[in-house]
């Protein structure tokens, strides 16, 4: 449990995203989320769902991921973008990409659709091009999501081997180099059981706070912060 000192950083965080300009449907979902996580009145569900349209958001697979993900952890699931996921399906895979797969999948399990071919695709794809630390956190989170999803063990061991890979490659200060990164990692790895492991990446995200409460690697910026946001309450649950 984060303590107030920490919640206080929160809460000022959430001030300084309040007071930004959103433009665009990353930044949005993202935000949404951040505030769902936190359980905070969250304005930003009207403007998501009118960016929606017809059953996608600008007929891309990761952004209608990201959007739909968003509004599920607000208990909103629209039937039409659910099918319009799945009908992007090819094969085994989205689009043959290990992004847009991976948060499909992330996405349809948030939405309590289970999908064990795509995530064994992820699985028996997986080589050396994958094996980078975002890349192999967003897998860990998929794959989390799906086998929790379906109380499925399938993808335990895999998931455990690559989450202490990831651990492997954070630096001594607590951190995986860049924000955006980092959040990733400790996401999937608190997901994936890891949360006393990731004490010194919590405190190195909070050592690394702007003073206005903003996250980023030098500026500013609403993405990093809103995934830290969604961080810190996703551990402060955990």
């Amino acid at each position: 449990m984060l303590g107030d000192l920490e919640l206080d950083i929160v809460k000022k965080s959430f001030k300084w995203l309040s007071q930004q300009q959103i433009s665009s449907l990353k930044e949005l979902s993202r935000a949404l989320s951040a505030r769902a996580v936190w359980k905070r009145p969250n304005p930003y569900i009207t403007r998501l769902i009118h960016e929606k349209e017809e059953a996608s958001w600008n007929d891309s697979v990761r952004e209608t991921s990201r959007a739909c993900a968003a509004l599920a952890t607000e208990g909103i699931v629209f039937t039409a973008s659910e099918k319009w996921l799945l009908s992007k399906k090819s094969g085994s895979s989205w689009n043959e990409e290990v992004y847009d797969t991976a948060y499909v999948l992330a996405a349809l399990a948030d939405m309590e659709v289970k999908d064990r071919e795509g995530c064994r695709w992820l699985y028996e794809n997986y080589g050396p091009s994958w094996e980078q630390v975002g890349t192999t956190s967003l897998i860990i989170t998929a794959l989390q999501k799906q086998d929790t999803l379906a109380k499925s063990t399938e993808f335990r061991a895999f998931i455990r081997e690559r989450a202490e890979w990831v651990l492997s490659k954070r630096e001594p200060d607590g951190g995986w180099k860049h924000i955006s990164t980092s959040n990733l990692a400790v996401q999937a790895l608190v997901l994936a059981g890891f949360k006393n492991e990731i004490e010194d990446s919590i405190r190195w995200l909070l050592e690394n706070v702007h003073e206005n409460g903003a996250w980023g690697n030098k500026e500013d910026d609403i993405n990093a912060t809103s995934l830290t946001l969604i961080t810190l309450g996703l551990y402060n649950e955990a």
